[in-house]
Order: C-alpha cells, then sequence, then structure tokens
C-alpha cells in the first residue's frame, strides 16, 4: 500500500528544528555538514550553532570531502568471528561513544572500562588507533545530568555506584559529575558498607559522642590524687606529660567526683589578694630570684630539716638550679649559683630576701665581677619573690614525696624528679601561650644570659682546683689527702674553700665537709680537722671490713711536700774510648 501524503512543514536552518526532523544519525551528520559543504560556512561558526566540537567538523568535512556520502556510515564491515584481530563492532562503537561522552578520558581508562564492560581484553594502542581513525558521535546525550542537578539524593549517590559498576574510575565519575572525589569515595564507602540502603540521607550528627575522659584517664588522676594537695591545673599538667589530654576543668571535676567517694581533701586555702609583683621580668634573664625553703617533713631520722635552694627565672618561671642540702651555708649556695651561671648565663639582676648567704662579701664579689645589680625584696614581704610562688607549687607536688623519704638518695630522687616535672610541665603564667609553648623549660628555650668562661668562673667563686679520686676515694689538695668517697672512685671532684670550711663536690652535690685553719698568707693549710661527712646519693655499696672499723681511720693526713727537681749538670766532654785514639788528638 503506497504511503500516505507527507506532512509540509515550512523549511528552516534553525539547527534546533532540524534535529528534530531527522530520522538516523547519518541524516543528522550530514545536515551538520551541509552548510560547510555546500556555502562554505566557517566550521567555527557551525560550531557555535550545533554545539559540536570545531575539531571534530574539521576531521568529518575532509573525511567527506574524500569519501562522499559513504564516511557518513560504518566504513568498516563487520570482523569474522573467527578473527580476533579486530575488535568487534560494539565494542569500537562503545570506544568512540565513551570518548564523546566524557572528552577527559584516555585511552587507558577506556581500555580498562571495555575489558570490564565486555569481558575482553583491550590494548590502550587499540583504543588510541580507534579514535585517531573513527569520528566520534556527534551531540550523544549524558547518561546522568551533573551530580547537584539531581534533585533526589539517592539517585545521585546512585548514580556514581552505577558509573563505578560500569569500570569509571573515582576520578572519572567526580569529573563527570562534576562534583569532589572525597563525596565519590565516601559514597562508594557507604555502598560497601551497607547496600542500597546507605546512600539515603543521613544526619550529620555523631553517633556516639567524642568521650575525652576513659578509665585509663580516670585512673591516672586518682594515682596522683594519692597527693591531695594537687589541684586540677596540677593535676591537668602531669597527665599532659602523660599524653592524655584533658582539661583543668575536666580534671577538677573528677577531682570532686573522687573527693566524694572517699579520696582525701585538700588542706584550706588563705584567700588572698593578687598584687602586682615589682620585680615583673620583660624579657629572658631580666631578673632572677633565689632563696632557701626548709623541708622538716621526712623521715631521715636526723631530727634537722633539709635546705632547698632554689634560682628562679622570672620571665619563663624555669628553675636554673635547685640543690637540696643538709646545710644552707656559702659554699651550699654558691655551689647552686654557680651551676646556674655555668648553663644559662649570668642574669642582668638578681632578688633574693636579706639573708646572710646572700649579703656575704664573697658573693657580692661575684655579683660585682659577672656584672650581676643585686636587689632585695621589702622586710616581710615574700610575696614580692617569684621564687616564693614556685615554693607554694613544690609544697603541693613535692611535700608529699618527701614526708615519705626514709634515706637522703630517696629524698634527692623526689627533688630531681620535681625539678623536671615543675619545668616541663605547662605553667599557669603561660596559658595564652601556643599549645605545646607553655612549659617554663619552653618558654626559656635556648636564651642564655651574659656568658663567662668557666675557667673565669673557677677564679671567682674560689673553685681551687678538681681532682680525680684515687681508688681509696682520696684526693691530694695542698700537701694534704683529703677523703671525699670510696664510691666515686675514678670521679673528677671539686674542692671548694670559703673562709675556714672546706668542701669537697661532685655534681653540683656536697659530699664532705672540713674545718681548715690557714697559714698567714691565707693559701696553705696549716690544720685539717675531722670532717663531717654529708649524707649524698653516691655512697660506696662495699662497706669497710671489719678488722678496718678497729684500725685508727685518718680521713685527712699531711703529707711531704713535693721534692724539688734536681738540675741537670751540664754534660762533660766524653773520654776517648781507646788510647791510640787519646794519644793521636795529644800528638
Amino acid at each position: 500500500m503506497p504511503a500516505g501524503p507527507r506532512a509540509q512543514r515550512p523549511p528552516t536552518d534553525d539547527w534546533e528544528q532540524l534535529r528534530l526532523l531527522v530520522t538516523s544519525p547519518e541524516q543528522e551528520t550530514y545536515e551538520v555538514l551541509r552548510p560547510i559543504v555546500l556555502f562554505g560556512q566557517p566550521s567555527s561558526e557551525r560550531a557555535r550553532e550545533t554545539g559540536v566540537p570545531e575539531r571534530t567538523l574539521r576531521r568529518t568535512v575532509a573525511r567527506f570531502e574524500t569519501t562522499g556520502m559513504r564516511s557518513l556510515f560504518d566504513p568498516d564491515p563487520p570482523p569474522p568471528a573467527s578473527d580476533r584481530r579486530r575488535l568487534p563492532v560494539g565494542i569500537r562503537a562503545a570506544i568512540g561513544a565513551l570518548k564523546a561522552e566524557y572528552p577527559a578520558f584516555g585511552p587507558f581508562e577506556i581500555a580498562r572500562i571495555c575489558q570490564h564492560r565486555f569481558d575482553r581484553p583491550v590494548s590502550y594502542h587499540t583504543v588510541a588507533k580507534v579514535l585517531a581513525g573513527e569520528p566520534l558521535p556527534l551531540l550523544r546525550p549524558r547518561r546522568f545530568p551533573r551530580y547537584h542537578d539531581m534533585a533526589d539524593p539517592v539517585a545521585r549517590r546512585k548514580a556514581i555506584v552505577d558509573l563505578y559498576l560500569d569500570g569509571w574510575s573515582a576520578k572519572a565519575i567526580a569529573g563527570y559529575l562534576a562534583t569532589s572525589r572525597t563525596r565519590v569515595y565516601d559514597t562508594l564507602r557507604r555502598w560497601v558498607a551497607e547496600g542500597l540502603p546507605g546512600l539515603a540521607d543521613r544526619s550529620r550528627a555523631p553517633r556516639h559522642h567524642a568521650r575525652k575522659v576513659d578509665l585509663r584517664a580516670m585512673a591516672a588522676i586518682r594515682r596522683l590524687q594519692a597527693n591531695p594537695e594537687l589541684g586540677e591545673f596540677r593535676v591537668h599538667a602531669a597527665l599532659a606529660q602523660l599524653g592524655i589530654d584533658l582539661s583543668p576543668r575536666t580534671c577538677g571535676r573528677i577531682l570532686a567526683l573522687h573527693r566524694d567517694l572517699g579520696a582525701p581533701m585538700p588542706a584550706a586555702a588563705t584567700p588572698h589578694q593578687a598584687q602586682p609583683m615589682p620585680f615583673a621580668a620583660q624579657r629572658r634573664h631580666q631578673y632572677w630570684s633565689v632563696d632557701v625553703r626548709y623541708v622538716d617533713d621526712h623521715q631521715l631520722g636526723t631530727g634537722k630539716p633539709a635546705y632547698v635552694i632554689s634560682i628562679l627565672e622570672n620571665f619563663s618561671r624555669a628553675l636554673l638550679a635547685s640543690a637540696i642540702s643538709p646545710r644552707q651555708d656559702l659554699t651550699a649556695y654558691l655551689i647552686a649559683l654557680r651551676a646556674a651561671v655555668e648553663t644559662h648565663g649570668a642574669p642582668e639582676v638578681l632578688v633574693s630576701d636579706s639573708g646572710g648567704i646572700f649579703k656575704a662579701k664573697h658573693a657580692q664579689a661575684i655579683y660585682a665581677a659577672l656584672g650581676i645589680a643585686k636587689r632585695e625584696i621589702d622586710r616581710g614581704q615574700a610575696w614580692q619573690n617569684y621564687v616564693e610562688t614556685h615554693f607554694n607549687v613544690m609544697r603541693r607536688m613535692a611535700d608529699h614525696h618527701y614526708a615519705k623519704a626514709t634515706s637522703w638518695p630517696e629524698l634527692q630522687a623526689v627533688h630531681d624528679r620535681f625539678f623536671h616535672d615543675f619545668n616541663h610541665q605547662p605553667h599557669a603564667a603561660h596559658g595564652d601561650r601556643p599549645k605545646g609553648r607553655r612549659s617554663p623549660a619552653a618558654v626559656l628555650g635556648w636564651v642564655h644570659g651574659a656568658w663567662c668562661d668557666p675557667a673565669d668562673l673557677d677564679r671567682l667563686f674560689r673553685l681551687r682546683t678538681t681532682q680525680v679520686l684515687n681508688p681509696a676515694g682520696s684526693i691530694r689538695f695542698r700537701h694534704w689527702r683529703l677523703y671525699g668517697e670510696r664510691g666515686l672512685a675514678g670521679e673528677r671532684a671539686a674542692v671548694w674553700v670559703a673562709g675556714e670550711t672546706l668542701t669537697i663536690e661532685y655534681r653540683a652535690e656536697a659530699l664532705i665537709q672540713y674545718r681548715v685553719a690557714l697559714e698567714p698568707d691565707g693559701r696553705r693549710l696549716r690544720e685539717v680537722s675531722e670532717p663531717t661527712a654529708l649524707p649524698h646519693r653516691h655512697p660506696s655499696p662495699q662497706p669497710f671490713l671489719p678488722p678496718l672499723e678497729e684500725t685508727a681511720w685518718h680521713p685527712a693526713r699531711r703529707l711531704a711536700p713535693y721534692r724539688p727537681h734536681r738540675k741537670r749538670e751540664r754534660d762533660a766532654p766524653q773520654e776517648p774510648l781507646f788510647a791510640d785514639a787519646a794519644e793521636a788528638s795529644t800528638g
């Protein structure tokens, strides 16, 4: 039966109208090329009208002018089923379609997608040849709109999953849908973990609130609370040293909880009004503060207090030197001062109270030689000395452990641990500094005061000599053999002479003291009395044998002076060896 009359339509050159009238891809391609081939319309102008890339138009026109209408159709006949050297038409069409759908695809990615889709290996070289020899489909519609153009959130995420199942990479999916790779990976993780139900929208609120307080943190606070004087800030600082990050307020709430359950209560604090400090430093090593504190509560059984001599840097609040000693004499103070100056240089001003050891003539001479200005706090106003604040911290951090020390080495170990913890834990004065820079040691850093040569320090502090202790633990000093400590045999010790007191010291720790009488020249020793052995951390592990205890033992003994060196006589002429040689020389 003959076809009915065709519907008449007005002629048009509008491309959008022509697209609706064509019935095959070949006809559509021809209508794209016709104005260029027949009327010489520029390819760039035609590309703007149709949306086809200009480069594709140029290649298609060149092929049309070469082969004519045949270029509009598939030039390759379908390969025989037994020929594996040629790609099937479906794979070749898929290669062109993928490139047309997403121009950013490279040969590697297209080959991977084709292998995944058709279950057949395809070389990227073959893909490159197909793309170079065949025209791409014109105006191929998108499989999916862009991510944000899809209103349904499930459809958006389902498009990501579909492309992934088709062999697309996350980078290609993100580029094709105009979204981020992070969103692509997150969607795929949800799909793998939960399947299609995981693609629905969900609340962004955390399912489990962050809990920084765990059983480990509470157990650590309970152990620290064995010292009831530790407050919330000091517990916070100690936990930070252990790698547990809790705020002071959180630590305070846990401390209160433990006290309600029976933990010991701290002593009642005396309220006071803060006053401006007269020696507030504006820079490092502008002011140093020094003082002596008595430690009466201990288990040493001596009936006497121990003395803590501390030197504090006011700007950083760092402890520069701190020694615990059974005596509070000038020598103990100078040993601590020399250790601080040798390590950190000299300050501009040294602040103390009116104690005698701080105003001694020898100390005043050292201040003047090092260029240190000496200042004193007002009488009865201990709060003006920054080191008093440090002593308050020491009472809370160390007194509980001082009270349990039964030997001098234990007391020294507690003090050394406090010295390290105080310098490396955060300090309340530095709370406005960046995290990790709130400890006194971090604030002090590498900055030094006025430097002094160690030899000059030895001269200023009257450090007479440093000697190596012999196997018996003694040293020779000015024609006297003085016992130091057998446990340090082979180590180098220092001898201090201050007035009529001679002290043997090892690493800023006094070992033994002698009372001495000097000759009129003020240098040689005339008499040395029996020593006073000071408690220290270096006792010999080998006690004296019983027979030696019954033998009179003298720690100090006068030695004969060194014999003067004998002068060598001038060499006489050598006698002749043989008589003939002698006669020949005289004849």
